[in-house]
């Protein structure tokens, strides 16, 4: 479901603070970007295709629509929440050599970045402080905390690439004119040689090409946009596992229980369940 964020045109930012947290809203999304930092509590974390356990405490940035949920012990447990627009600050600032970092940090935010505890404990302090201001001084700190977890080491990025679109293809014409070639026949069989003739390079020319283009094999790249198909679809419909899996492209049901589950960490039966699960919270 799609969150109605409480975040006016006139804000840079909002904090919601909550003490005692219930963990009661389903799995949603929005356009603004949201830090999360959850205290005093485990469970489980969902940002898009990923689900994983969590324990103690929590600090996630999630990107614009990338959907996403906590469901944690109840009791204590603190959630520190801030949602800002995906554009609050302009790109001539962004592209500036001061703010690069923060520029890499909300584009790589699409696909959830976890920081770490040394990170948590760091900042843990001046997140909360600013549910208690409301003045300039609060800006400059929201965007001295958004330059440290832009320079934070140990992150850990969540959802797969393809659940977010997320491929940094290359902006050379050729990759482009392949990648728009699977996007249009993914449920098809992709054959290498056919996609290299298409830009007119041999088969071994055309991979080594590739990788160096997208730091990433064909094979992989073609294999995770159809789980990523694969995985709206378990979000999204009705559809069964059968249809879904010759619908994303894979040739057998077998091959894509075995793909899905290595990939995502969890059979597409045990996803859907997942995602049902939570969605009735």
């Amino acid at each position: 479901m799609r969150e109605l964020v409480p975040i006016s045109e006139d804000d840079f930012f909002i904090v919601l603070n909550h003490r005692n947290a219930k963990f009661d809203f389903p799995l949603h999304f929005h356009p603004e970007l949201e830090l999360n930092l959850v205290l005093n509590s485990s469970g489980k974390r969902i940002i898009g295709d990923s689900i994983l356990e969590y324990q103690g405490s929590d600090l996630v940035l999630v990107g614009a629509n990338t959907p996403h949920t906590w469901i944690g012990t109840e009791g204590e447990a603190h959630v520190v929440t801030i949602q800002f627009h995906q554009h609050f600050l302009a790109p001539e600032s962004l592209n500036r050599k001061l703010m690069l970092s923060i520029k890499e940090l909300l584009e790589r935010s699409k696909r959830g970045i976890l920081f770490s505890e040394e990170t948590i404990e760091k900042l843990k302090p001046r997140i909360l402080e600013l549910s208690e201001t409301q003045d300039f001084d609060s800006l400059l700190k929201f965007l001295s905390i958004l330059y440290d977890l832009s320079i934070a080491r140990n992150t850990k990025m969540l959802a797969s690439h393809s659940y977010v679109d997320y491929y940094r293809i290359s902006k050379s014409r050729r990759i482009e004119k392949v990648n728009n070639f699977v996007q249009e026949n993914l449920n098809q069989k992709i054959n290498l040689k056919d996609v290299a003739n298409l830009i007119n390079m041999s088969e071994t020319a055309f991979s080594h090409f590739f990788r160096k283009s997208t730091n990433t094999s064909f094979t992989d790249y073609v294999n995770d946009l159809r789980l990523g198909h694969a995985a709206r679809l378990l979000t999204e419909t009705e559809l069964t596992i059968n249809e879904i899996c010759f619908d994303s492209g894979f040739n057998n049901v077998s091959n894509f229980n075995r793909t899905f589950k290595r990939k995502i960490g969890f059979t597409p039966t045990g996803f859907r369940a997942q995602q049902k699960l939570i969605t009735k919270h």
